[in-house]
């Protein structure tokens, strides 16, 4: 093993060099030739009046020591036997270079030993890190340690619906002995699906103090990483923890991460990720106790692979909390704060606002009022900060009662259509986005074309109603037109092979005019839908249908 003087501790040397140069300096100071030279005639003197204590000399000069003027040098040539022949004289070899070699010696020897002890230092550190390498991991890195999640249920308002599903899992976890006797088998996986800031950490975190097993947290941007091997390998060591705490939950935040589709661009890190946790997911024995909670916003990019059977068996859709659900997430974050307003009308004005929207809005309002030194919180301070979480990191919709007359009925027209055509759903709420088709092939033209006519639907509703649309329908539009394109572009569905511009725009205006139509003849059950909307602000995709019955 080669060991360059970069390893070596700069400081120290530097200290090393300040040493000798003292050292250097205390001997020049010690050997250094300090006496006076004189004369003969004051030699003369000095022995004449006899002040001269002793002398010695070294090489071709005499040093006499005085009573009165120290030491002082002659040239030994200049004085004569009889002048000194009654003095005591000693003779002397010159020994400076012995002592500069001494000095030397003494350094060198210091900074060698130094040197030696910093090597052996050194090579022990990197023989421990190869050693720990070897053994699977280094001493920086430290397999994944569960926490204990003090999140319950009760903290989290509005998302009683989540809680019935999860229910089971908890019991589970409790229970497993129930469930194996019975030759139940839970799921492996739940994958938590929705927009960002409604609570699906949270959520997790709770199901996993109810239980009382360890929660093992990682996200999902943590396993990309720039060393092939490395993402799997961190994987591997997340489940092979959580076996050893078994029961636990495993949580991946931002799942989508890691768990995007294959092909098209390479990168052969992440796919050896994503085939790591496809393993360990395939691996778990059913007594294994451990549970995996996964949570995305963006589904419609993960791989078909995650999403199978034995691996996410069950997806759970946590929405935008509806009107109710405001009301029990702002009781939750005003419970400590004084005010004075009714909670259910800033509900109202909140649409389209997440479990974490809403708190920085209460947390805004709180401070405002704390910065005019007023003693409770009113609606005028909501008011006063609304613009402020309205233009942050999301845009987030504020609407007055015009532009929720709109919203409603526009999400109106959208449940007819899904639920006529019976498209997949569980709930639409007053900010549902998108239909989106199954994600397994082969299409066909006649359920593509159901898409593209519920996502005309809202702009369709509002023209009948309102003679017009708004700009929300500019999503819905959008994806109209690239399943359109599609169609007639990639998958031939036109009237010839030989696609045109001009057959988008004739199926477009065709289907556009299909679902006017359609709605036009069930003005009734628009207005019906609607005034559920309007109240709940959602519907279930069991009372859409029995709504669509009484009515017809």
């Amino acid at each position: 093993m080669t060991i360059t003087l970069r390893t070596f501790n700069r400081n120290q040397l530097i200290l090393l060099c300040s040493g000798g140069v003292i050292l250097l300096l205390l001997l020049y100071a010690l050997l250094r030739d300090s006496s006076n030279a004189a004369s003969l005639d004051e030699v003369s003197r000095l022995i004449a009046s006899n002040q001269i204590e002793k002398g010695f000399i070294e090489g071709k000069t005499l040093y006499l020591s005085t009573l009165s003027e120290g030491v002082v040098k002659i040239p030994l040539s200049q004085v004569s036997p009889e002048l000194t022949s009654h003095l005591k004289i000693e003779v002397k070899t010159s020994r400076g270079g012995v002592w500069f070699l001494l000095l030397f010696g003494v350094i060198g020897s210091a900074v060698g030993w130094v040197i030696h002890n910093r090597k052996k230092e050194i090579t022990a550190t990197l023989e421990e890190k190869e050693k720990s390498h070897e053994l699977g991991h280094s001493n920086e890195e430290q397999l994944p340690t569960p926490v204990k999640s003090t999140v319950r249920f009760s903290d989290i308002g509005g998302i009683s619906d989540v809680k019935e599903e999860l229910e089971e899992i908890i019991d589970f976890l409790r229970n497993p002995k129930r469930y194996y006797h019975f030759g139940a088998r839970l799921p492996r996986g739940v994958l938590l699906v929705g927009p960002p800031g409604v609570g699906k950490t949270m959520i997790a975190k709770a199901v996993a103090h109810e239980a009382d097993v360890p929660f093992f947290y990682q996200s999902g941007a943590s396993f990309v990483q720039i060393y092939v091997g490395m993402g799997a390998k961190r994987v591997h060591e997340l489940f092979a923890a959580a076996k050893k705490n078994a029961p636990a939950i495993i949580f991946i935040d931002e799942i989508d991460a890691v768990g995007k589709k294959r092909g098209g661009e390479r990168n052969e890190e992440r796919e050896g990720t994503l085939n790591q946790l496809l393993t360990e997911m395939d691996g778990f024995e059913e007594s294994s106790g451990i549970i995996v909670v996964a949570a995305t916003n963006n589904i419609e990019v993960m791989d078909t692979a995650l999403l199978r059977s034995g691996r996410f068996d069950r997806r759970i859709f946590v929405d935008l909390p509806t009107a109710s659900e405001r009301v029990a997430i702002l009781e939750k974050y005003l419970q400590s704060i004084p005010y004075n307003l009714s909670i259910p009308e800033i509900a109202k004005m909140t649409i389209g606002f997440s479990g974490a929207s809403l708190a920085a809005l209460v947390n805004e309002a709180a401070l405002l009022c704390l910065r005019t030194h007023e003693l409770q919180v009113t609606l005028d301070h909501f008011l006063a900060v609304k613009d402020k979480v309205m233009i942050g990191k999301k845009r987030l919709v504020m609407l007055n009662e015009k532009q929720r007359q709109y919203q409603v009925r526009y999400q109106a027209g959208k449940v007819f259509a899904s639920t006529w055509f019976d498209l997949p759903y569980d709930k639409m709420t007053l900010t549902h986005e998108l239909t989106l088709p199954s994600l397994l092939e082969p299409w066909l033209k006649n359920e593509l074309e159901a898409h593209v006519r519920v996502a005309l639907s809202g702009i369709a509703a509002c023209q009948l109603r309102f003679g017009e649309h708004a700009s929300n329908g500019a999503h819905d539009l959008a994806h109209a037109k690239t399943l359109v394109e599609t169609m007639i572009y990639t998958y031939g569905m036109g009237e010839s092979f030989s696609a045109s511009v001009q057959e988008v725009e004739n199926l477009l205006n065709r289907l556009y005019q299909e679902i006017l139509f359609l709605m036009e003849r069930h003005e009734k059950s628009l207005t019906k839908l609607e005034e559920i909307l309007s109240e709940y602000e959602y519907i279930s995709k069991a009372l859409a249908k029995e709504t669509l019955r009484e009515v017809f």
